[in-house]
């Protein structure tokens, strides 16, 4: 993920500083739109695209030129932002007479031009060393609420595949967005909707065509939504060469599949070298289950997630001798070096082109470029059936193939994928051309928390003990590369303080300890002791215990006043486990139990119930997550369930004196 919070506060330092902008007069197609109606929206809306225009004229096979013109009314103090204009350009894309304009609602217009402009470097990625994106930003002065502000800029691209795209829904409703397509002679088109009903187009003179969308709605984010690739608004069109098959590869997933198989052939070749690395792998180990582990392992963990994207770099792998030579590379690196050797052990692989957000792509998606990252699918030998081997599909062409993510050294272990993989759709690059596949979903049970406490209460009301934690799969993965990444001792103990401060008033923790935090191939966990005054709450002579000590499984998520638009997106199946032992203060017995919570519903499950046995009182709970997503149209039963949950973590037993009446 970008750190773009960082580059943001150095890159409006900078602007703020910048020249002054010159009063100028805007042109006639903004101050046309002056008096023009607004779109629908309501009174949190910061502003408005008044108009889009994204006229594309294709010269060649590698040359395509865009003209761009955008306007806002800025209605709210937030919406200042759309001042600020960023345009990426690399080698590959040359951007000019960028041009920006605001006509105050009192006042002379403002004019800035592209020597105005600033030129920065892309912000970093994660893992990531060089990038030759950079960025054209532009700051128009006066972005205030009430006035309109406009830029406008040239495009010359030169494309590694003919096709574009026309995103014309955002976070701002849209009064009208028009896309204008104009072809050499002799050329075709095909265009693909994505979450918008075809818009057929208008031919104007020559091949010019032109397309036109009114009244777009602006998308309002909502916690844990679908992301942006599935839900907004665009058109995906291909265009190529009237008669010549092989430049319409983009309009076909099998072609799309041919492109980035040409881009990796020859790319697995292997070396003396990493013959050598994998002799050495794999010498004493008895079956192939264990060979593709031991390649696994090394690939994960000594081969260091490291990008460097030039050009069509940033598509295409290094070849697998390079990556084993330098020790790093980044998704395709790696997963190319891992396919070079498990060729040397005679089995084959494929790469599995993905997006890491599930639901950018899905069945429905029209061929194109929905990509950013690239894992490995295997194909086992027919005889290997193994119950670690989980993440398995049977592919109609290829037969029992598993699919295995080698980039970062915390994922989850050979044989099983994370969440954001599961359910996800991949474009299986199969060496005759893709196909797009559904990868397979795992067993609840292979993700999630494990905590089991013994506790015991004083009769001061302080709740004292130990717990122990164990996570699996991308619990434990997740939280991995995050206290990997700490430097100071003394945070890696902030997850635990995390969790007592979210569930007690107070609390003092006594002793913590991470277990296996580096050696990803074992259960990965914590032990702590804690201590936590007043945690249970007199009541003339009696106590109210909480059963439910730690961990909070509730949501508020569903709890506004606006109704959800969007599907509520879980990161994967996941089970969670709670058991808590707190033994009872001496002179005290139970008097009343909460009652037991059961809830289960198609997409998650709840059930809980607390006991007394001797001094001893006993509570567990079970949360299972069983699908990905939860449709609109079961908002109502998900708000129910957090609700019930909420219910069963705020419920309390009640302790009185051993041998007191009713």
């Amino acid at each position: 993920m970008r750190n773009y919070r960082l580059a943001l506060c150095a890159i409006f330092c900078v602007l703020a500083a910048a020249r002054p902008a010159r009063a100028g007069d805007a042109p006639g197609w903004m101050h046309a739109l002056v008096s023009a109606p607004l779109p629908a929206h309501d009174e949190k809306t910061d502003a408005v695209v008044l108009l889009e225009e994204r006229n594309v004229s294709v010269q060649s096979m590698d040359k395509v030129k865009i003209h761009m013109r955008v306007v806002y009314k800025i209605l709210r103090p937030e919406g200042r932002e759309r001042g600020t204009v960023w345009v990426y350009f690399n080698p590959e894309r040359k951007i000019s007479n960028l041009r920006g304009w605001c006509i105050p609602a009192q006042g002379r217009d403002y004019e800035v031009k592209d020597k105005d402009a600033l030129e920065v470097s892309s912000p970093a990625e994660y893992g990531s060393l060089i990038d030759d994106t950079k960025y054209k930003l532009l700051r128009i002065p006066a972005p205030d609420p009430g006035n309109i502000i406009g830029y406008e800029y040239d495009a010359e691209e030169q494309p590694f595949w003919l096709q574009d795209e026309w995103r014309f829904q955002g976070l701002d409703p849209v009064r009208e967005s028009h896309y204008s397509l104009q072809l050499p002679a002799g050329w075709v088109f095909k265009p693909a909707w994505i979450a918008h009903p075809e818009v057929k187009p208008d031919e104007t003179a020559g091949s010019g065509l032109s397309w036109a969308v009114t009244d777009v709605k602006g998308i309002r984010r909502e916690p844990d939504m679908p992301p942006w690739e599935g839900v907004a608004g665009q058109m995906i069109v291909t265009f190529f060469p009237s008669g010549t098959p092989q430049n319409d590869m983009f309009a076909t997933w099998d072609g799309v599949g041919n492109w980035f198989g040409r881009l990796a052939s020859s790319r697995t070749d292997t070396s003396p070298a990493i013959k050598q690395e994998v002799s050495t792998l794999t010498a004493g180990k008895a079956t192939q289950l264990q060979k593709m582990q031991a390649i696994a392992w090394f690939v994960q963990h000594d081969i260091r997630y490291v990008a460097i994207y030039f050009g069509i770099g940033g598509f295409q792998p290094h070849a697998a001798s390079e990556v084993f030579a330098h020790r790093y590379g980044d998704c395709k690196d790696k997963a190319t070096l891992m396919r070079a050797m498990l060729r040397e052990i005679g089995v084959d692989s494929y790469h599995v082109v993905i997006n890491t957000e599930r639901g950018s792509v899905s069945s429905e998606t029209p061929p194109h470029n929905a990509f950013n990252h690239l894992i490995v699918a295997i194909k086992l030998p027919a005889d290997l059936k193994d119950p670690s081997l989980v993440a398995v599909k049977e592919d109609p062409k290829l037969g029992r193939i598993l699919f295995f993510d080698p980039t970062y050294d915390t994922t989850i272990p050979f044989g099983q994928i994370g969440g954001y993989l599961q359910g996800n759709y991949g474009l299986l690059v199969n060496g005759d051309g893709g196909a797009l596949v559904e990868l397979p979903r795992q067993p609840s049970s292979m993700n999630g928390i494990q905590r089991t406490g013994k506790l015991t209460l004083d009769l001061s009301g302080t709740l004292k003990g130990d717990v122990q934690e164990t996570r699996l799969g991308q619990s434990a993965s997740a939280e991995r590369r995050r206290l990997l990444a700490v430097t100071k001792s003394s945070d890696r103990i902030k997850p635990i303080e995390d969790l007592l401060a979210g569930s007690l008033s107070s609390f003092q923790i006594v002793k913590a300890s991470l277990v296996n935090v580096e050696e990803t191939n074992r259960p990965f966990g914590f032990e702590y002791t804690f201590q936590s005054l007043n945690y249970a709450k007199p009541a003339g002579n009696l106590l109210l215990v909480r059963p439910r000590v730690l961990g909070v499984k509730s949501s508020g998520l569903l709890e506004t006043k606006e109704p959800r638009r969007f599907p509520v997106e879980f990161d994967g199946p996941l089970r969670d486990t709670d058991n808590f032992d707190i033994v009872l203060p001496a002179g005290y017995v139970v008097d009343e139990l909460p009652p037991p919570m059961d809830v289960d519903y198609s997409f998650a499950s709840y059930h809980s119930k607390t006991q007394a046995a001797g001094n001893v009182l006993h509570y567990e709970r079970n949360l299972e997550i069983k699908e990905l997503s939860v449709p609109v149209e079961k908002m109502a039963e998900l708000k129910k369930f957090y609700r019930m949950i909420a219910t069963d973590e705020r419920s309390t037993a009640v302790l009185k004196p051993a041998g007191s009446g009713e």
